[in-house]
C-alpha cells in the first residue's frame, strides 16, 4: 500500500468513498454541494489536505485533514475530519498508516495538535485513536450551522 497526497484527479476515486463514509457516520452529504470544499482541498495547501491510500492500483481509504488555529496551542492545530477505510480492507492497518499519515503531515505543516471526532459507537475506530495515543478531552463538541 502506498499513501500520498490526493489531487483532482482522484476526485472520482473518493467521491465514491467518501459518500460511503458520510452513510456510515449518518451525515448528510451532497457530492454536488461539497465539490467545491473538496476541490479547495485538493488544491491548495490553504485549509487543509487529502490523503488517499493505494493497493494494486485502486484506492482503498483516504483522510481528512484540516487546518484550525488557537490560542491553546500556540497556533496552528490540526482536525482528522474523516478517515475511511474500504470494507475489504479493514483490520490490515490501512487506517493505522492513514492516521500515521496524517499525524505526519500535520507536524510537517507545524500543527502543534491533531483533534478528532469519534462516534462512540465505533469501538474498532475508539481502539485505533486509544493505540494512536489519542486522549477523549475533557470538553464537549458543539456545533451551530452558520449556513
Amino acid at each position: 500500500m502506498t499513501i500520498r497526497r490526493a489531487t483532482v484527479g482522484d476526485l472520482a476515486a473518493l467521491e465514491p468513498m467518501m459518500i460511503a463514509f458520510n452513510a456510515s457516520e449518518g451525515i448528510a452529504f451532497d457530492p454536488v454541494v461539497a465539490r467545491t470544499a473538496v476541490d479547495r482541498l485538493l488544491s491548495s495547501d490553504e485549509v487543509g489536505l487529502i490523503l488517499i491510500g493505494e493497493a494494486a492500483g485502486a484506492a482503498i481509504g483516504y483522510a481528512v485533514v484540516t487546518w484550525g488555529f488557537d490560542l491553546e496551542f500556540a497556533g496552528r492545530d490540526a482536525f482528522l475530519t474523516e478517515l475511511y477505510v474500504e470494507p475489504e480492507h479493514r483490520r490490515h492497518h490501512v487506517g493505522g498508516a492513514l492516521l500515521e499519515a496524517a499525524l505526519t503531515s500535520a507536524r510537517a505543516a507545524g500543527a502543534a495538535a491533531l483533534h478528532l471526532l469519534v462516534d462512540p459507537t465505533n469501538p474498532p475506530a475508539i481502539a485505533l485513536y486509544r493505540r494512536a495515543d489519542f486522549e477523549p478531552s475533557h470538553r464537549v463538541m458543539m456545533t451551530k450551522r452558520l449556513r
